[in-house]
């Protein structure tokens, strides 16, 4: 016999928590049999069970013994309804992040400062799509008073489905650029798929954090209840960056942040997050405190001196928006003999040769200390200028036979071309 949403929801609340990995199966987790490509979670319920799992489900009936382990019709549909179900059940209030670019951080710094105040749940790390989603609302407890969950997109329909899970009653999206076109089709396909965020507040209520100075979110956020952020002083929260050489400063009500963060990019994201720190009451002096604290991780802008050089480590992601950013921001910086490691943008379908091509003709026009490029699509947009790269490993084995020495070195690419690799030869 089949479970439903409800039965299994009954089976969740003698449980402490839930894992989809059968190597990590804590006492009286509910452990839930997922499938990808090379795996198949059915097939390890009964070991999560003696591991640890109190209960397991699972949609092949084989794997099925009706005394820990449950048949449901879909794991993964399973998963998303419980979620749905725990969150309508609490009621706790959630605020919605996504966006193309600096979502994460945004998530990170919001965290940062609503935690000086409030017991929180957010979003581990990036866990952010159909199965990080669920994951992260189902560990909502009652004692939390409020949630900040990262919802994040690859395809068309994606933040529809996970809003649907999240039901958020705040929203706030970062910004929209030119990422995953592979996947979206074309620039309108991203605009249209963030803004389905915008498209659940406006039926549900709510309200959401815009940034005032970003025209494709005011064109997209008519009609909707919003909290603004700009440079401007008619906004609820103005501020302006101090620039960042290379750590971002920003003045806020007539005080300095001074912050650990990379980029004058990095600066709508500190406004993102004394906007929402501000509007749920965090004094002013918790929010700067926090700000000043919150230390990046995760390869994203951080700062790393090595004893022979000093990186600014981008590594995580790439777009043309968020490379374009970093490039901009390294050449205006004012330190000494700067070089670029950079790889590959991916997922960006008939427009790659055209976006590494602008990178490429944009490196023409400035003049760096050295120019490392990884990967074939640069490669081939290069043709023949700086120094290319096949893979990673073939720049270590150059980087071996030049050592680089007392440089400034922007480090910048899409997380599959593994540039994190090239650290410890820097």
């Amino acid at each position: 016999m089949k479970l439903n949403t409800e039965e299994v929801y009954k089976l969740f609340l003698q449980c402490t928590s839930v894992t989809t990995d059968s190597r990590n199966c804590p006492a009286n987790s509910l452990f839930v049999a997922l499938k990808g490509a090379s795996f198949n979670g059915n097939a390890f319920a009964a070991n999560a069970v003696a591991a640890g799992s109190k209960f397991a489900i699972v949609d092949e009936a084989e794997y099925a013994d009706g005394k820990s382990i449950f048949l449901v019709d879909d794991c993964l549909l399973m998963l998303q309804s419980l979620a749905r179900l725990h969150r309508e059940t609490l009621g706790t209030t959630v605020i919605g992040i996504t966006g193309t670019n600096g979502k994460t951080t945004t998530k990170e710094l919001v965290a940062s400062v609503l935690q000086k105040k409030y017991n929180l749940l957010y979003t581990q790390g990036n866990l952010n799509n159909q199965i990080g989603v669920p994951l992260t609302v189902l560990r909502l407890t009652k004692e939390h008073e409020l949630a900040v969950v990262e919802m994040g997109a690859s395809h068309p329909g994606d933040i529809e489905e996970l809003v649907a899970i999240a039901e958020p009653n705040f929203g706030l999206i970062t910004n929209v650029g030119h990422a995953h076109i592979l996947g979206f089709g074309s620039f309108e396909g991203v605009v249209k798929t963030k803004g389905e965020l915008y498209d659940f507040i406006r039926k549900n209520g709510g309200k959401i954090f815009r940034n005032a100075d970003n025209s494709i979110l005011a064109s997209i956020s008519q009609g909707l209840d919003a909290v603004l952020y700009g440079v401007s002083e008619s906004n609820y929260v103005h501020a302006h960056s101090l620039g960042a050489s290379p750590f971002l400063k920003v003045e806020w009500n007539g005080t300095a942040i001074q912050t650990h963060l990379i980029g004058d990019y990095n600066f709508e994201n500190v406004m993102a997050a004394i906007a929402v720190g501000s509007y749920f009451g965090v004094p002013s002096a918790d929010i700067v405190a926090a700000l000043e604290a919150y230390q990046p991780s995760n390869n994203r802008s951080q700062f790393k001196d090595t004893g022979k050089n000093h990186l600014i480590i981008d590594a995580y992601n790439a777009n043309p928006t968020s490379m374009a950013a970093a490039l901009n921001n390294f050449a205006a910086m004012d330190v000494p003999s700067k070089m670029l490691v950079l790889g590959d943008m991916k997922e960006l379908g008939g427009d790659s040769e055209m976006e590494h091509d602008k990178v490429v003709d944009w490196l023409k026009k400035h003049d760096f200390k050295s120019v490392c490029l990884v990967g074939d699509c640069f490669k081939l947009a290069a043709k023949g200028n700086f120094n290319c790269f096949a893979n990673v490993d073939e720049l270590n084995e150059w980087l071996k036979a030049n050592p680089v020495s007392d440089a400034n070195i922007l480090i910048k690419g899409s997380n599959s071309t593994k540039l994190i690799k090239a650290v410890d030869f820097l």
